[in-house]
């Protein structure tokens, strides 16, 4: 089952939800854990702590962990 993940901006870093998740605790530690691990974005392998996540998009990491993105302003 994935995690929701609400936003109140029209996105988020990926380095900034693996923050705000707890699964990294400082914002310097996203490049490494990106490096060292496979995490999928929209089922694509994605390494960049930059990249931004709008909502819908789906995060999984390799110890099963999933996360949705939802929120964000709403569309003009």
């Amino acid at each position: 089952m994935a995690t929701e993940v609400s936003i109140k901006t029209p996105f988020i870093t990926l380095g900034q939800l693996l923050k705000e998740e707890s699964i990294i605790s400082t914002g310097g530690q996203a490049k490494w854990f990106l490096k060292e691990n496979e995490v999928l974005v929209n089922e694509e392998h994605d390494d960049r702590r930059g990249r931004k996540l709008y909502p819908g998009d789906i995060v999984a990491l390799p110890g099963g962990e999933r996360f949705i993105i939802n929120g964000g302003e709403p569309e003009a």
